[in-house]
């Protein structure tokens, strides 16, 4: 059988083929209720088909790929462009919305007859793909001719949106997303033809609307305009516009409203943030850390305002304990220290909520809670420090019988903010000094109410300011620990060896001279009963321990007397000085000033305190002549055998001694020592410094327990000098040079 040959297409027979099918495709893509049969679509294709797969010269892959392009553009420039030019505004976006997509429909639709040409022509002749040839025409020819009434269009209806009416965000989507379509995917359009333009709107929208706010609303109001705003914006993004405009377009907003505008909107008079903190509105600050937060140095702004008003409610609170002070009367918190201390809790606590609620626990606003702290902290109130009254409050909140009676959960939160306010004070050496003087008559006078509670406090300042801030007190309550063990092999000693026996119940309580404060001894002459125990534990500590020695400290002691009176035997709980003075009644009835004196070997000031506590106070266990309310080197004393009480044990205390001179006074000479440690440590490690890099040096590292005096410093400085420590150099007076 013979082969048939097909029968070859000529170019004009087959365009003209291609173009019916091409009329008939504008005709559906208008809308017409008109479609391809099966027959027809087979035709067109076969027809391109077979155009394109002839044998040379009867090829025409090339014409057809023009006659693809001439299709396109010939359907835009008669149909889609006059029907664009006919339309504006709004009308212009939904026919725009409209020709984009039957343009799209017309290109899938061609895709599918001129399949053969994309899938081998394309990549043999190295042309763009017909999809693309599609994009570029209208591109080319629509998109560049209307694009710049298209932004104004869609500019003007994302406006018509921010004042309150309603749009139709599916459209403002559809259109916009065609810029994102003419850069096939990149950016470029969509910024350069659209987002540009809508920004510099934007930010002329909210010029206009915020240089009304600033003048008409109070603050409140204005954040709450500003915050709904914002929210609006974000709303409009995640609606219609691109999702990397909404950072250009926050930011364009709040340049506007919240950068332009903010320090005239925080220092608003009646309702800016100092008022607001002033009226407690957390709402109104928590919103207006929201907004603030997000634009540069905007919550340092807020936080220096905060600062400040912390800090002159500080002041208030010294301020009112030095009226207290001045007026002598005590206020119903308690006593004056008692008192500022409570309130600094109280107002550490309501500004902590601000700081952790309104502000986000934000690391700059514990900052400025801090530095407002440290302003009054470190003020002098009603002539004390604040480490004293720190000191001072411990005491009572941790001795026995103080103010209140405290729970263990309300006695640890309560040591909890002392701690804090301790690091808030600049002389943490003050309070250290003064802490451990009181700490030292809780545990030796056993009046602390909890050793848990003072270990607590303890680990708790350990671990705020170092190990050696905290050395001497913990080494103090491991010393008080150490008594009863101490106590048993005493009494064990006196059991082996009945010589030794001193006839009296004895506790001797052995301290580490290293760890107390330092206390005046004195060659008191004991009486007989007292002077055998001290001898006994004298042997008893020397077979112990050969290689420390043992300093007697009697007016820390205390003593069980039982004072027999002609109308009942009374117990009375004396200090060792006191019972010394007693004892010697036992002798004579009466005796001078001037024979006590000798008889004790006592300096005058501790004698009188010690006569005056027996004679001239509450409880008149001797009769003084002349009788009056001081002591005199001329005055005699003899026993009141008269003297009653209705309890059967009494307490009888020394006048207290006001020792807080001597305690500054130490806490100056240790200061001193920690100055010419710290410009050694420095000196040795550096071996060369300026004068001016030694001093900073050693404010540095001396700021953590103390802010050092300049002044004191150099005088340190030239102290060492003169001791060999250090130099100056020959050639340049302002350097130092450490001598090794």
């Amino acid at each position: 059988m013979e082969e048939t040959e097909e029968k070859t297409i000529e170019l004009e027979e087959g365009m003209a083929c291609v173009q019916k099918g091409l009329n008939k495709l504008k005709i559906i893509i208008e809308g017409e209720p008109e479609s391809f049969t099966s027959d027809e679509y087979v035709m067109l294709y076969t027809t391109i088909y077979n155009m394109c797969t002839q044998k040379a010269p009867h090829d025409y892959s090339e014409q057809l790929y023009d006659k693809y392009k001439e299709a396109v553009e010939d359907y835009i420039i008669t149909i889609v462009l006059p029907s664009l030019n006919k339309k504006h505004d709004e009308f212009l976006l939904k026919e725009l919305e409209k020709r984009w997509a039957s343009h799209k429909l017309m290109v899938k639709w061609l895709l599918k007859f001129f399949r053969y040409l994309d899938k081998f022509f394309i990549k043999r002749a190295e042309v763009p793909a017909l999809n693309e040839v599609g994009l570029s025409c209208f591109r080319d020819l629509v998109y560049h001719d209307v694009k710049g009434r298209v932004t104004d269009a869609v500019i003007a209806l994302i406006d018509q949106e921010r004042e309150g009416e309603k749009i139709d965000r599916v459209l403002l989507k559809n259109v916009i997303d065609l810029y994102i379509d003419m850069g096939k995917g990149r950016m470029d359009y969509y910024v350069n033809d659209f987002e540009e333009a809508m920004l510099r709107d934007s930010a002329c929208h909210y010029s206009r609307k915020a240089s009304t706010w600033i003048v008409e609303d109070s603050c409140p109001e204005y954040m709450l305009k500003a915050e709904e705003c914002l929210q609006k914006e974000r709303d409009r993004v995640s609606h219609y516009l691109h999702s990397s405009t909404e950072t250009k377009l926050l930011e364009k907003m709040q340049n506007q409203v919240l950068i332009t505008y903010t320090n005239q909107l925080l220092e608003k008079e009646d309702s800016g943030c100092r008022a607001l903190l002033k009226d407690e509105k957390v709402e109104d600050l928590t919103r207006m850390y929201s907004l603030f937060h997000k634009i540069p140095k905007g919550i340092e702004l807020v936080a220096e305002i905060f600062k400040q008003h912390v800090a002159a409610e500080g002041m208030v609170v010294v301020q009112q304990a030095a009226d207290v002070a001045n007026n002598k009367t005590e206020s119903s918190g308690g006593s004056q220290e008692q008192d500022f201390v409570k309130k600094a809790f109280e107002l550490h606590d309501k500004y902590m909520v601000y700081v952790k609620g309104c502000f986000a626990d934000n690391s700059i606003f514990h900052k400025a809670l801090k530095e407002a702290f440290e302003v009054f902290c470190n003020k002098s109130v009603a002539g004390s420090s604040t480490a004293e009254l720190l000191a001072s409050y411990c005491d009572n909140t941790l001795k026995k019988g103080g103010s209140e009676q405290l729970s263990d959960d309300v006695i640890e939160d309560t040591l909890d903010k002392v701690v804090k306010l301790v690091t808030y004070i600049s002389d943490k050496d003050v309070f250290a000094e003064f802490y451990r003087k009181k700490l030292s008559r809780r545990l030796l006078f056993d009046r602390s109410a909890n050793e848990e509670h003072e270990r607590l406090i303890l680990s708790k300042l350990k671990q705020q300011c170092g190990g050696q801030f905290t050395s001497k007190m913990e080494g103090m309550v491991t010393d008080l620990s150490l008594v009863k063990e101490n106590q048993t092999h005493f009494q064990e000693y006196i059991s082996n060896n009945p010589a030794t026996n001193p006839g009296i119940d004895m506790t001797v309580t052995v301290l580490t001279t290293g760890f107390w404060p330092s206390y005046k001894s004195c060659d008191l002459n004991l009486p007989v009963e007292m002077a055998k125990g001290v001898e006994s534990f004298k042997e008893f500590y020397q077979k112990k321990t050969k290689h420390r020695k043992l300093t007697w400290i009697f007016s820390l002691g205390q003593c069980n007397l039982n004072g027999k009176f002609e109308q009942k035997t009374i117990e009375l709980i004396l200090g060792t000085y006191q019972a010394a003075a007693l004892l010697l009644f036992n002798a004579s009835d009466k005796w001078s000033y001037s024979d006590i004196k000798t008889e004790l070997n006592l300096a005058d000031d501790d004698l009188v305190r010690v006569l005056a506590s027996v004679s001239c106070a509450k409880y008149k266990i001797l009769n003084k002549e002349p009788s009056g309310r001081t002591v005199s080197s001329t005055d005699h004393f003899e026993f009141n055998s008269q003297f009653t009480d209705k309890m059967r044990r009494i307490r009888v205390p020394l006048p207290p001694v006001d020792d807080r001179k001597k305690m500054v006074e130490e806490v100056g000479k240790d200061r001193r020592y920690a100055i010419d440690a710290c410009l050694v440590r420095i000196m040795k490690a550096k071996k060369v410094l300026t004068h001016q890099q030694l001093i900073l040096e050693c404010v540095e590292q001396l700021s953590k327990m103390f802010k050092p005096d300049v002044k004191a410093i150099k005088k340190r400085i030239e102290d060492l000098i003169t001791r060999d420590y250090l130099e100056r150099d020959l050639e340049n007076t302002n350097t130092y040079k450490y001598i090794a």
